[in-house]
């Protein structure tokens, strides 16, 4: 279902969306930057079974953004792929993009209200992401993060939820998982 009223849907074409998903009102789902733009992959946005796309959340893709099923989110969460560069002074940071860089967020995850998940970002499963956090690297399975840029404070050892010794920032997409001791 998605409520009315909508923000913005367009590139449907290039959308797959589970079943018992729920996308809240005022929400936007896009596909590319205008609807006769034809994008580099198909499918280009995937919301497994059972979602839930809180009210004036946006989710804005140009190549590829999976959120895997049972994934929830709060109001006004923004995921993207795709962001503009600034490198080039002779040219306004609005006409200059960067290279879209896949997303991806693990079944069972919870994104707080506010969470904003930038281009490259794998969230593993079962992940908590505190209100406001803004995620600019991969998160391992089982943690909390918070912050921006979102740190993993808690995570599950395998028997039980434990404080992160130091909170560690997400690492560059392909990095490895950080490493964490028990307080």
């Amino acid at each position: 279902m998605i409520a009315f009223p909508w923000n913005t849907i367009y590139g449907e074409r290039w959308m797959r969306i589970g079943s018992g998903v729920y996308v809240g009102p005022s929400a936007t789902l896009s596909v590319g930057i205008h609807p006769e733009q034809v994008p580099l992959t198909d499918p280009v946005l995937v919301i497994g079974d059972r979602c839930l796309i809180n009210k004036g959340t946006a989710i804005v893709a140009h190549y590829s953004i999976v959120i895997e099923e049972d994934v929830w989110t709060g109001h006004n969460c923004y995921i993207t792929d795709q962001n503009h560069g600034y490198e080039d002074l002779g040219v306004p940071i609005g006409a200059q993009s960067m290279p879209e860089k896949p997303v991806r967020i693990g079944r069972g995850s919870w994104l707080g209200n506010g969470v904003t998940i930038l281009p490259g970002v794998t969230v593993g499963e079962h992940v908590v992401i505190g209100a406001g956090s803004v995620v600019t690297g991969d998160l391992p399975d089982r943690c909390v993060a918070v912050g921006a840029p979102a740190k993993v404070v808690r995570f599950h050892d395998g028997e039980s939820w434990v404080k992160a010794e130091r909170s560690t920032s997400a690492g560059p997409p392909g990095s490895s998982p950080p490493v964490f001791e028990t307080k």
